[in-house]
């Protein structure tokens, strides 16, 4: 006896049931036609409003503001990550009174608004200035510029230093005994071991806190310091020209997306060994 098997031709999917429109999908829908018609309307405004001969005056001037905004951060960030390290380690230590100090000042720092800082470094120093002529340093705190970088070093270093202290406690015992195991010296365990594997766990957390020093930079223009809100405000008051904050704008939402590519592929490339 012989059997005869037929294959059934591959057949196509059946289709998917088509989606019930909720009211959900009908404000969604809504909402995103709000944003386009809004988008729209902003890109013909600012071609309307073009004015070529406002853009070669003061586009040189914005260029100067970014160039002081893009320097303030990142010395501020640069500077602020070398008294972080010390400070986090200061909040992990068994001594009760280090202990104590670093979390009042990440306390103060973290729970107090940036601008207030600023004042109190700009406008409160500045009313013991006799005093410090007498110290020598008053040709650092009359300058707004140092005023600005030593707010935001601060201000970003008791970031900075939880970002750490997180990161370093989130590596697994595991690897602190394996370091002993092999008998690495405390240092060499920390700086070979502990804290590569801390570093890639605080790598998005410091992306964060970059932009929004980008981001809080702009409070700078208050105490004179002419950065890309400073120049903004100045082509403003001249001007009269809402477009000089749209472009402000734009620039800002410029850098904060490039540091964001740039900080999503160097998080990929230095992860790379950990995706399967």
């Amino acid at each position: 006896m012989s059997f005869v098997t037929t294959l059934i031709e591959p057949q196509a999917p059946p289709p998917a049931p088509p989606k019930a429109f909720t009211a959900a999908r009908f404000f969604g829908n809504a909402f995103l036609g709000v944003w386009l018609a809004l988008a729209v309307g902003i890109f013909m405004m600012i071609v309307g409003g073009w004015d070529p001969e406002k853009f070669a005056k003061y586009g040189p001037n914005y260029l100067s503001g970014l160039g002081v905004t893009l320097l303030l951060v990142v010395c501020s960030v640069v500077l602020g990550g070398l008294i972080s390290l010390p400070l986090a380690f200061a909040r992990m230590s068994k001594n009760p009174v280090l202990s104590w100090i670093a979390y009042g000042y990440v306390y103060f720092f973290r729970g107090t608004p940036l601008l207030t800082q600023l004042f109190l470094i700009y406008y409160g120093l500045g009313s013991f200035s006799a005093e410090l002529k007498a110290m020598g340093v008053w040709w650092f705190f009359r300058d707004a510029w140092n005023c600005a970088l030593l707010a935001f070093t601060l201000n970003t270093a008791a970031y900075q230093a939880e970002i750490l202290r997180g990161a370093i406690q989130s590596v697994p015992r595991g690897q602190h005994e394996g370091a002993d195991a092999l008998g690495l010296p405390k240092k060499v365990a920390f700086f070979k071991v502990i804290l590569p594997q801390a570093l890639i766990v605080a790598l998005r957390p410091y992306g964060n806190e970059i932009i929004l020093m980008i981001k809080g930079s702009a409070i700078v223009a208050i105490v004179t310091v002419l950065d890309l809100m400073g120049q903004t405000r100045l082509a403003f008051s001249r001007t009269f020209d809402y477009q000089a904050y749209l472009w402000a704008a734009l620039m800002y939402l410029l850098m904060v997306e490039l540091l964001r590519n740039v900080w999503a592929w160097l998080e990929t490339r230095l992860t790379r060994h950990l995706k399967r």
